[in-house]
């Protein structure tokens, strides 16, 4: 059966829980609008998607290095980056329920179900543009009611620092990681050895105050962005070449270090009219999610923007000095390539799951380097002393090296099916033989096959799947 002819979001989201991927935030209390924490299983996988997009694009790269700046910056930054006067949402309210919604959602809901002959982008309507457009046609909510006008709503989360009342200092959650490399410029470069062309990663939780369409975790208040800023000169770097190879390098990590279905990957060009003012092109790298192609990792070519930007409101120099020339300095151009981790772990469990109706099971299909853990070890039985500890030593030993489960509930081919919901690439079986010449039977998760090997030998094959 084909990979995708059964799946829909609700399966991932009811495997999602019942498996330990993710759970909705404070669910004893009913839960929390568009929130959601990370089980031990989500907790295992997004951590091994960090642990990849980090080795990929910063250390085995000897012009990336990488930061950590604080989610609270000096609120002048995000006057600076624009985000308190322009970063807004439309915004429209059911006029029977009340319930609010973004505008452009709505639009684009509508479209689905009424193709025009037109091409409309709707990211590219600005607010009297949308208010045109739901009055033309009529567009009503899920509900089926009329709306208000839209309003623009600014999604960033402000908060306050001091404890005196009348004198506290307003501030906000970061509404992206990138602005804490651009504010961190100067220090980086008096710093460190880095010349450009260089970058500068990024990976941490950022927060936006959105009205969201229910598509699980694609879009929440409080998400992790993985984020690159690479600085070049634009008279000795050639940028569309360079936007070119960040491409490729996106499309590589996603295909290949992920093991992302090609066909279920686009590209997709910002229109004049979406595309940021300051930006000279933007691509979107689109995932087919159940709910259709949507973007996961965006890249754009940003200019000089954020650097200018920051130097007209801080006063501090931001320059890059040419070392071969003292006399000639910059203002570096930009390329960003930035991606949602949540988005990443949302795509790779859409792309994994597989209703194996031949076996009546559910497999977790994930690439082994990606899956939550590497390796199962099971005893055969749970009365034999030896052989229990026989096991625990195989556990211990493979915990070493790699993300390893232990379980010992059930009979065997219970513990097999459900390291294949979960998505395990491998199960080890300790039994009596192993006693006698220490080998074991080690399963493949996906074809079923199992072989007996020793244990001395666990290790490289497993680590053999984990690289290729």
């Amino acid at each position: 059966m084909s990979q995708d002819s059964l799946l829909s979001l609700e399966k991932i989201v009811a495997l999602s829980k019942r498996r330990g991927f993710i759970y909705p935030t404070s669910d004893i209390y009913g839960g929390l609008a568009s929130s959601y924490d990370y089980g031990p299983l989500g907790a295992e996988l997004l951590r091994n998607i960090r642990n990849l997009w980090w080795r990929e694009m910063i250390t085995c790269r000897e012009d990336m290095i990488g930061i950590d700046s604080q989610i609270l910056l000096h609120p002048e930054t995000w006057v600076a980056s624009g985000h308190v006067n322009a970063f807004n949402d439309p915004l429209v309210e059911d006029k029977v329920t009340h319930k609010r919604y973004r505008a452009d959602h709505l639009i684009e809901a509508w479209l689905e179900k009424n193709p025009q002959d037109e091409k409309i982008v709707v990211e590219g309507l600005d607010l009297p543009g949308i208010a045109a457009f739901i009055e033309k046609y009529h567009v009503k909510t899920p509900d089926g009611n009329d709306v208000f006008p839209p309003k623009a709503f600014n999604i960033m989360f402000q908060s306050s620092i001091g404890v005196v009342e009348g004198e506290k200092m307003p501030v906000y959650l970061r509404g992206e990681t990138a602005q804490g490399i651009f504010t961190n410029f100067a220090n980086i470069l008096n710093s460190t050895r880095m010349q450009l062309p260089f970058g500068v990663g990024q990976i941490g939780k950022s927060f936006r105050n959105e009205i969201t369409t229910g598509q699980f975790v694609f879009r929440t208040l409080e998400f992790e962005q993985a984020e690159i800023e690479y600085f070049f000169d634009p008279e000795k770097t050639d940028w569309q070449p360079l936007f070119k190879s960040w491409q490729d390098q996106m499309w590589n990590f996603i295909h290949g270090t992920l093991g992302i279905r090609e066909e279920k990957l686009r590209w997709r060009r910002h229109s004049d009219q979406e595309r940021s003012f300051y930006s000279k092109d933007t691509y979107d790298l689109e995932y087919e999610y159940p709910f259709g192609f949507k973007e996961l990792w965006g890249i754009a070519y940003r200019t000089d923007y954020d650097l200018k930007q920051h130097i007209d409101h801080s006063g501090k120099d931001l320059r890059f000095r040419d070392p071969q020339d003292p006399n000639r300095s910059i203002i570096p151009h930009v390329i960003e390539p930035a991606v949602g981790v949540n988005r990443i772990l949302l795509m790779a469990m859409c792309d994994a799951y597989w209703e194996d109706s031949e076996n009546n099971r559910v497999v977790m299909k994930f690439k082994p380097n990606v899956a939550p853990y590497k390796a199962a070890v099971f005893p055969l039985v749970k009365n034999k002393p030896e052989i229990v500890g026989k096991a625990r030593e195989v556990f211990h030993m493979l915990g070493k090296k790699m993300g390893t489960c232990w379980d010992d509930r059930g009979n065997i081919g219970k513990r097999y099916f459900y390291q294949d919901e979960i998505g395990t690439p491998f199960c080890i079986t300790i039994d009596y033989q192993t006693l006698e010449d220490d080998t074991v039977t080690i399963r493949d998760r996906d074809t079923m096959v199992q072989e007996r090997i020793h244990i001395a030998d666990l290790n490289a094959k497993i680590s053999a799947a984990l690289e290729a």
